[in-house]
Order: structure tokens, then sequence, then C-alpha cells
């Protein structure tokens, strides 16, 4: 029973941090209609973000400050100058943003392993490696500050999309963008906005995870596709879907890791993936409804 306890701990707590991961992809996704294919690349410089300031002695969790404005402006700036101009564009390919945002996370791979070289980076700080108790039941100390923030951050970004005018406007634009247009909300500034935002969100994750996490060039890749089975589990443009997403992959991945190896970690996430597209195509949407 202990075991079984504590996988469930273990895969909690990743799976709050999934859950930022997802919320940020499928923001962009519900509002532009695209997946951002950058989006693991995203997190991945803001972990370089996080090391950089570290070796200065700034402890991980303030790089949120840095990373979060960092990430939230280059997103702006890839929306605007990079993706926009593509909506207009004629050409013989029908989904050339995606395809876009596939050479902006190659690029932005290979700047980085330029700068840093494909070497492996870790972050020490004095609560990497701590745990403490709960009856049985060990928590590594900054996964479990990593999944507060999370929640914090998950919680607040609920209650911006429900209570406020700007968040109205995001949810309209991705219910329905013409009817938005005519209502007076401007999507493209929507758009622009929202990609920024979703960069934050994962730049949140990325500074949340690099305590825990060796740190290298190609991580991008995995965690973009990890965003995406979280994404098409919730359902597209669901936050509070993409919450149970981040949680169900987080679970699964631990109970895989604990009952069958770790090389089955991946495996059984990917299996859930399939089953919920098989039973239930519209993800945990169709039965949360928001």
């Amino acid at each position: 029973m202990d075991v079984f306890l504590q996988t469930l701990v273990a895969g909690v707590l990743k799976g709050g941090l999934y859950a930022l991961i997802g919320i940020g992809m499928t923001l962009i996704m519900g509002v532009m209609g695209i997946i951002n294919l950058a989006h693991g690349q995203l997190m991945m410089l803001a972990m370089y973000v996080t090391f950089v300031l570290n070796t200065t002695g700034v402890d991980p969790y303030f790089s949120l400050f840095v990373a979060m404005p960092l990430l939230f402006l280059l997103g702006v700036s890839i929306q605007k100058f990079l993706l926009n101009p593509l909506i207009k564009a004629d050409t013989i390919l029908p989904e050339n943003q995606v395809l876009m945002t596939v050479g902006i996370g190659m690029v932005l791979t290979e700047i980085i392993r330029f700068i840093f070289s494909s070497d492996y980076k870790y972050i020490t700080s004095t609560y990497s490696n701590q745990t403490f108790f709960l009856g049985n039941i060990s928590f590594s100390m900054a996964l479990t500050i990593a999944f507060g923030i999370a929640i914090t951050f998950t919680v607040a970004m609920f209650f911006f999309l429900i209570k406020t005018d700007l968040g109205r406007s995001i949810r309209a634009t991705a219910q329905d963008k013409d009817a938005a247009t005519l209502m007076g909300v401007n999507t493209g500034r929507i758009t622009v906005i929202t990609f920024g935002m979703g960069a934050g969100l994962v730049a949140a994750a990325g500074v949340l995870l690099a305590p825990v996490y060796y740190i290298f060039p190609d991580l991008g890749g995995p965690f973009t596709a990890k965003a995406f089975i979280i994404t098409i589990l919730g359902g597209l443009g669901s936050t509070v879907g993409a919450i149970f997403g981040g949680v169900t992959l987080g679970l699964a991945e631990s109970m895989g890791a604990t009952y069958f190896g770790m090389e089955y970690e991946d495996i059984i996430g990917l299996t859930i993936f399939v089953l919920v597209l098989l039973f239930l195509p519209g993800g945990f949407k169709r039965l949360t409804k928001v």
C-alpha cells in the first residue's frame, strides 16, 4: 500500500507541472487553431535562463521574475513578426504556421547548442535533493514547492480567463473567432497576447522543472510531445481539461515506472493517450464542460 501511495504522490506532483505545460499549449491551440511545435523548446530556453542566473547565485525560483517576462516578450514577437504575416500569405501548404513553429523550435535548439554545447547542465540548490515525510510517504522538497507554485499559476490563470475582460476576449476568440471580431474584439491583438501568455506559462514550468531535471538542448522535443498529449487529453482549448490531462499523464507515467519499469514510463502514457482518443474523443473537456 505504501508503494502505491508513494507512486500516487509522485504522479500528482509531476502532473501538476505537466498541467502548467499543457495550459500554455491549449491556450494557443484554442485561440489560433494551430499546434505550437516549438512549445517544448521555449520551455528549454527558460530552463537555460534559470541555469545562467543560478551560476550568478540567483535562487532558481526567483528566476520566474526574469524568465516569464522574457519568454512572454519572445512569444509576442514570434506571433507578431513570424506567424501573423503567414496568415495572409499565399502558400501551397495550408498549415504553414505550424511548419514555422517547427522551424522556430529547431533554430532555438541549435542556438542553445552553439552557446552551451550539448553537455548536460544541472542546477544546484539547497533543496534539490531534500525530502520530508508524512507517515511513510516521502515528498521531494523541490517537486512539492514546484507543485504549489504550479497550482497557484493554474488557479490564477483560470480566474483570469473567467473574471477579466481580457480573459473573456481570449475565450470568445477561442470559441468563435469571427463572432468575436463582430462583437468588437481585436482578435489580432488577442492572438499576439495569447501566444505570449502561452510562452510565459511554459517558461514558468521550465523554471520549476530546472532544479529537478537535467538541462540539455534536445529536451524540447519530448516536452512538446507531452504538451500535445496533455492538450488532446484535456480537450482543445480547455484549461480545466489540461489540468486533468496533466495529472492523468503524470499518474500514468508514475504508475508505469513503478509497476512495469522506467523504460515503460512513456509507453504507458501514450497508451492512455490512445485509449482516451478511442473512448473519449473530445478529451476531458466533454466531462468538465469548461
